[in-house]
């Protein structure tokens, strides 16, 4: 396991934990997802030995689940902001994976002297929204990922069979993902605020995003596969034409073949074209 500290950082609401990798520079900001939290990017921290990732639990999720008040994008992107402050980074490159991706987009727009680049996997660009689908009935939508809030888990064990089953492309012998979902784990309880996944995921889904504004260099990884095997994938290949259509900054989308979209970072397979796309777009870094 890579070694890191934790430090706590002032935001309205109360205080973000955060995980900082070993070494020193570069620095890069990493961004998890909606129902995540920051050891999601233990694969990314193993194949990048070189970079130090600064990676915050978002407010409503693991060690940061007691920080109130609403969480949205945009809330996100503040908070991060405080994240940058007290750590004394004045511009970094950023990683965000699903919702993670829409709040790095959201902190490169609205304050781009703080984001060098960025690398988005399977997220931050708009996502096609199911037929009839409301903002209503968001909550039925996400269900199955909030049914590991409501319940008490006998132990890490259930818990990690749990998640497993329902991704397939994760090896329950990973010591990562174990790390993964202990950190999710305090008193048999996931520490998942319910109303912070639901507000977010809306804001995802039916929110006006500016990633038409983005300046910075770009790479984006995305999943052949939705959620399995053989699942509709979240971006179509009309979609990155239009992204890359609209942002000159746009480097030629990767695919990551035999993942979906837990398997982009939660494999050394998928986290291995993270590191190259983190890799490639800091060389595109000016300065």
């Amino acid at each position: 396991m890579a070694e890191r500290r934790t430090v706590r950082i002032s935001v309205d609401g109360g205080t973000l934990a955060v995980e900082l990798g070993a070494g020193g520079r570069p620095a890069v900001l990493a961004v998890h997802g909606v129902a995540s939290n920051c050891r999601l990017w233990n694969w990314l921290a193993l194949e990048t030995p070189g970079v130090s990732l600064v990676t915050p639990d978002l407010r409503g999720r693991a060690g940061s689940y007691p920080v109130g008040g609403p969480s949205s994008i945009r809330q996100h992107a503040e908070d991060l902001v405080r994240v940058l402050d007290a750590l004394e980074l004045s511009r970094v490159p950023v990683c965000g994976m699903s919702m993670g991706g829409f709040v790095a987009v959201e902190l490169a727009v609205r304050r781009p002297d703080r984001v060098q680049a960025l690398v988005l996997v399977d997220g931050g660009f708009p996502v096609a929204v199911a037929p009839g689908l409301t903002p209503g009935e968001v909550p039925a939508a996400f269900a199955a990922q909030l049914a590991r809030v409501s319940r008490r888990w006998d132990g890490i064990e259930q818990y990690l069979a749990h998640f497993t089953a329902a991704n397939p492309l994760l090896d329950a012998r990973d010591p990562l993902l174990r790390d993964h979902l202990e950190h999710d784990l305090a008193d048999g309880r996931v520490l998942l605020d319910r109303e912070a996944v639901l507000s977010d995921a809306t804001d995802v889904l039916f929110g006006e995003h500016r990633w038409r504004e983005l300046t910075v260099p770009i790479e984006f990884v995305y999943a052949e596969w939705g959620s399995g095997p053989g699942t509709p994938p979240a971006y179509s290949a009309s979609a990155l034409a239009e992204f890359r259509a609209v942002l000159p900054t746009l480097g030629r989308p990767r695919r990551i073949s035999g993942a979906d979209h837990a398997a982009t970072v939660m494999t050394r397979a998928g986290a291995a074209v993270v590191g190259a796309a983190l890799h490639d777009v800091m060389m595109r870094c000016p300065g």
